[in-house]
């Protein structure tokens, strides 16, 4: 194989390795039961 084909083949396995799902991370669950992203260490819950 030769050097040309074999960097081509590289870039071109990096470029599709890069796709990924778009956009920022979202939690799973509704809005207002999420608690990610949460700061550390979590406040008390008071009832």
């Amino acid at each position: 194989m030769s050097p040309r084909l074999a960097a081509t083949l590289m870039l071109a396995a990096l470029a599709l390795a890069a796709c990924g799902r778009p956009g920022p991370i979202k939690a799973p669950g509704p809005a207002d039961q999420v608690t990610y992203p949460r700061s550390y260490p979590a406040p008390e819950k008071t009832p």
